[in-house]
């Protein structure tokens, strides 16, 4: 589906960003989206401590029940935000794959795949909102996510949209950066954060023929 776009979509974005991002890719898409900050945030609340490695959150299972309740919450905030095309999807249920790393507890590193019921939402003019819990289930991280299912479906392209402006190199927003270049500088340890994960996924998208972006919430048309 060389026309297809993945858009993947952090946990903060908002609603005007969303039905925005929509409209300027006038195509079919499939949403993708994240939860990390309400995740985080109840976790704090509820005393546990959010622990990273190389921007993946180790999964206890007392932190997967926060995880599962906070997609379950933007999914709903998303597909409201879309209106009736909106199809509301869960990772787990519908096979979205993952290799488990058992170092991180219950966390899997995403496998490309093409779930039939994204394939039928497709199909039926909808769009499929996806949250990316894998078989398991077991928590993958949203943009590795967005990247393996953009893979599976043979998108052409991948969009990551946040509230941060892009890649920084040297204090500069980079404006093209390819993938081998990208990669030298994640294995140099030359980023850190949650930029980390999103030029992973690039990174992979881009190996597996998708064109990928990082940005803001504006979208190129």
């Amino acid at each position: 589906m060389s026309g297809l776009v993945v858009l993947k979509l952090g946990g903060r974005v908002a609603a005007d960003a969303v039905r925005d991002a929509l409209a300027r890719i006038g195509g079919p898409v499939v949403v993708v989206h994240g939860a990390g900050p309400q995740i985080t945030d109840e976790m704090t609340r509820r005393g546990i401590e959010p622990v990273f490695v190389r921007g993946r959150r180790v999964t206890t299972p007392q932190v997967l029940e926060v995880v599962q309740a906070s997609f379950e919450a933007v999914n709903r905030e998303v597909c409201a935000a879309i209106g009736p095309a909106a199809q509301s999807l869960r990772g787990e249920e519908i096979g979205l794959r993952a290799r488990r790393v058992p170092a991180l507890g219950l966390v899997g590193e995403p496998e490309p795949c093409a779930p039939a019921a994204i394939r039928e939402s497709l199909e039926a003019c909808r769009v499929p909102v996806v949250s990316p819990l894998a078989e398991g289930p077991l928590n993958v991280n949203a943009d590795e996510a967005a990247a393996a299912l953009a893979v599976g479906l043979g998108a052409g392209r991948i969009l990551f949209v946040s509230d941060v402006p892009g890649v920084l190199v040297e204090g500069a927003l980079a404006r093209v950066l390819p993938a081998d270049e990208a990669e030298a500088a994640l294995d140099a340890g030359a980023f850190e954060g949650g930029i980390v994960p999103k030029l992973v996924a690039a990174v992979r998208a881009a190996r597996g023929g998708v064109q990928a972006t990082i940005g803001a919430t504006e979208v190129p048309a």
